[in-house]
């Protein structure tokens, strides 16, 4: 398998080099954000590791120009540490996962492992609930006719509900799948992504998400 590491950090560039070459990854890497983009344009990659600050062009602009153009390349983002928000950006504009520094190796090499095995399976086919449909394919989602504008991390929360229409979820069931296991944010973002749906949403009588006092949240097919 073939991985673009865009580091500027060489000495962390080559460990990490050195940690996927050892699992049988075909590595290339880059020091700056202007020839990653180019790297990742001119070759065939499997997976991109992108640093999100990166000199002369970032991270976040890299991955915004490949997935403008079509690129659907899965992307890691390498976070600062406690970069809540940088986490939250590189889901919103495209990437596909994210590690905070510093990491492990070996949990780095399963995280693109996971990418890789998802990027196998093939595009999800659309999921519908009343008159909500979703393509995640395209990341694209409609209510009727009308499409809906929804940042990534308003998509991953939609979709995880919609997978489990008219059941209960938790917070902690959706900070696991939404977010991350290791998530150590405040658990009211699920409150204030839940509130974000429900005004995209709007009023409507085929469905809606409720809230199940003590237990959590649930995306009900009303009339379904």
């Amino acid at each position: 398998m073939r991985v673009l590491v865009v580091e500027d950090e060489r000495l962390l560039a080559a460990a990490v080099r050195r940690s996927l070459e050892s699992e049988g990854f075909s590595v290339v890497l880059a020091a700056n954000g202007i020839d990653g983009e180019w790297q990742a344009r001119e070759q065939t990659f499997d997976v991109i590791v992108l640093d999100v600050m990166l000199p002369g062009l970032s991270g976040y602009e890299i991955c915004r120009r490949l997935r403008a153009s079509g690129d659907t390349t899965p992307i890691l983002f390498l976070t600062a540490k406690d970069g809540e928000y940088d986490e939250a950006d590189a889901l919103d504009i495209g990437g596909d996962d994210f590690m905070s520094k510093p990491f492990s190796p070996v949990v780095l090499v399963a995280r693109l492992r996971a990418l890789l095995r998802r990027a196998a399976e093939g595009p999800e086919p659309s999921i519908s609930v009343g008159s909500l449909r979703v393509d995640p394919a395209r990341q694209r989602a409609w209510l009727g006719e009308e499409e809906l504008r929804l940042t990534a991390r308003e998509m991953a929360l939609l979709r995880y509900l919609m997978h489990r229409v008219d059941h209960v979820v938790s917070k902690t069931d959706i900070l696991e799948h939404v977010w991350d296991q290791a998530f150590e944010g405040d658990a009211n973002v699920v409150e204030v992504y839940i509130g974000r749906l429900r005004r995209k949403l709007g009023s409507r009588k085929d469905l809606g998400i409720d809230t199940v006092r003590g237990l959590g949240y649930r995306l009900s097919g009303r009339g379904r």
